[in-house]
């Protein structure tokens, strides 16, 4: 792994050194771009505008357009922003994370403890443990400023939860969203019935990306030179009134569900 960030986590007066490694990678199948005449791989290239020359990437800076000229940033201007939340993220505020609606997550980061900061990492890993919460504070990654949570995971490792700032979060009001009508009572206890009945743990292992599985199958299939006839998924009926009712008897008379497709 490669560390993406390099600084400390402000405890009140307890600073813990730490690196910020992505927690994630992608299961996606890594497809080129072709060129559909002669399968050539169609290339990006970065070109100036004035000369259509390609330009490198370290001859490369970011600018601000402003009154019809660039204004150029470099990293010590980045610095200059706000010089504590590029090395620090400072914890404000201690919440639960119920409290947490899932729509502000984004992306999960491990916290690796640096030289001697192991003896304070483990103490807010503990202590977050013991009062089932998690911290909540900004800091600055990649030239933008971040708001972070970080809380206990698998009870050996602090995770840091990059969040969504509230402005990023589109207002709703345009969309049709169904009048706040009752539903019928037989129907709501019979849907009560059924999210009882398919109520388990989660168990994230149960969840696997087969469609980059099944894609490889056929990429294999078609390199050996086979015909790959497609079954067609059965189209949404939209307009049709739906017999909930009868739709809610079907659905609890089938096995409960032991594992995710």
């Amino acid at each position: 792994m490669k560390a993406i960030w390099n600084g400390a986590i402000g405890f009140g007066l307890v600073n813990i050194p730490v690196k910020i490694y992505s927690a994630t990678e992608t299961t996606k199948l890594d497809l080129d771009m072709l060129d559909k005449s002669d399968f050539s791989n169609i290339k990006f290239k970065r070109v100036n505008e004035s000369t259509g020359k390609e330009v490198k990437w370290e001859n490369i800076v970011k600018g601000y357009l402003m009154d019809d000229q660039y204004i150029v940033l470099d990293e010590e201007d980045y610095e200059a922003a706000s010089p504590e939340k590029t090395k620090i993220l400072s914890i404000d505020q201690f919440v639960r994370e119920s409290e947490v609606d899932s729509v502000y997550f984004e992306n999960p980061y491990y916290l690796e403890p640096q030289k001697n900061g192991e003896n304070a990492y483990r103490l807010l890993l503990k202590a977050l443990q013991e009062t089932e919460m998690a911290g909540i504070g900004t800091f600055v990654l990649r030239d933008s400023e971040a708001i972070g949570m970080i809380r206990p995971y698998n009870e050996e490792i602090l995770v840091l939860n990059r969040l969504r700032f509230n402005q990023e979060i589109r207002d709703y009001k345009d969309l049709k969203i169904p009048a706040q009508k009752a539903p019928k009572p037989a129907e709501l206890k019979m849907a009560v019935s059924l999210i009882k009945q398919l109520s388990q743990e989660f168990d994230p292992v149960m969840y696997k990306d087969n469609y980059s599985d099944e894609l490889m199958k056929i990429i294999k299939k078609k390199a050996k030179g086979k015909n790959i006839k497609a079954k067609k998924a059965e189209p949404a009926k939209e307009g049709k009134v739906i017999d909930l009712m009868a739709q809610l008897k079907a659905s609890l008379q089938t096995p409960k569900s032991k594992s995710a497709s």
